[in-house]
């Protein structure tokens, strides 16, 4: 409990994420390895991308979040549930120093945040020119719905559909970094950092690297309790939905491509694609573990496919930008007697203005 209002705390007083943004080369006599070393993160070529102008930012930022699991057992007459929250939506302000992006949101859904709030999410990015990297942990206790059911051909469901259930709880945890190749020409952070901005339209492949840990707690008795009492009857669940937790660890390998599109001048669109090759190893529990059996089910390892999108409109003159970007994640685990689905992504609205020339633009700005 302390931990979580620690991470709470966080979130609120430092915010968001910190975004990357491609530094200004200045000529420096004799600079160090390290000095180096960091200037070729952010190396690009000025015929293709401009570089940023300014050392401050303000931006007014609005995120909307959505989360969607399906849990199923296979089969041609395979039972499956899915379940999602009320899309979330957060608002609040961002200030930056160059690299730093700092900023505070408030839950538009639950204003009072210290007072029994059931969900946490912390998520932030890095963009260089070079390399990219994302961090996430996202925390739901009873806040899903259920969405859509299958429990069998003779089984009419409507009924169950968009029914709150408080019987599942998850989280997930993970970071991916990626090197982007053609770094020197496309510009990941002016389509996602609101930094720089891209002059030609170019793309790039990149592959990366990730890991992911997800923990799922279904109380399948709650179910089986809210289907006898919406639907009059009982209903018998297969065995392979009649577990109380499950533990995935993920580690994936990714490779994707990404374009930047200036269709028009000071707007860019962006969009970008990697499918992960992901080794899976889950460990779960039962429901005959919970009853004093010393029996665990759902020990295996395994590889899967992930993925993993980010889409983008910028409108940016190097004062101020405005725009929208989504990244949208989905993860997936297949075995022989039980399959999960997540998806879940972020959609961000944004508004801002640069200031506090650096350098050679005082003049010219």
């Amino acid at each position: 409990m302390l931990m979580r209002k620690v991470l709470l705390i966080i979130l609120l007083l430092v915010g968001l994420g910190v975004k990357a943004q491609d530094s200004l080369s200045m000529e420096t006599p004799k600079k160090g390895w390290l000095s180096r070393l960091i200037d070729s993160f952010s190396e690009i070529d000025t015929n293709y991308v401009e570089p940023q102008h300014y050392n401050w930012a303000l931006m007014l930022q609005s995120i909307n979040t959505y989360d969607y699991y399906r849990i199923s057992t296979p089969g041609d007459d395979g039972q499956s549930i899915s379940f999602a929250p009320t899309i979330g939506v957060r608002m609040g302000p961002y200030f930056g120093w160059r690299w730093i992006f700092l900023g505070y949101t408030i839950d538009l859904r639950n204003i009072h945040f210290f007072s029994g709030a059931r969900k946490l999410e912390i998520d932030g990015s890095i963009y260089s020119s070079r390399f990219g990297a994302d961090i996430f942990y996202r925390r739901s206790v009873d806040d899903y719905k259920i969405r859509r059911l299958y429990l069998g051909k003779d089984i009419d469901t409507e009924a169950l559909e968009g029914q709150e259930f408080n019987g599942l709880n998850v989280s997930i945890t993970g970071v991916n970094f990626y090197y982007i190749f053609n770094h020197k020409r496309f510009s990941y952070p002016a389509a996602f950092a609101q930094s720089t901005c891209q002059k030609i339209s170019c793309g790039s492949w990149m592959v990366g690297l990730g890991y992911l840990k997800n923990d799922i707690e279904f109380d399948h008795k709650r179910l089986e309790a809210l289907a006898q009492e919406k639907l009059g009857h009982e209903v018998e669940l297969d065995s392979g939905l009649m577990f109380n937790r499950i533990k995935y660890t993920d580690i994936n390998a990714s490779v994707g491509y990404a374009y930047n599109w200036v269709f028009a001048r000071n707007w860019l669109l962006c969009g970008s694609l990697s499918m992960a090759l992901a080794y899976k190893t889950s460990m779960g529990e039962t429901e005959k573990k919970y009853d004093t059996q010393k029996e665990s089910g759902f020990d295996f390892g395994n590889f899967n496919i992930d993925g993993i999108g980010r889409f983008g409109i910028v409108w940016n003159n190097t004062k101020w930008y405005a725009g929208a970007s989504a990244i949208v994640r989905a993860y997936n685990y297949h075995k022989s007697q039980f399959a999960a689905n997540n998806i879940f992504g972020d959609l961000s609205i944004y508004v801002g203005l640069n200031f506090g020339p650096r350098g050679p633009y005082r003049k010219r700005n």
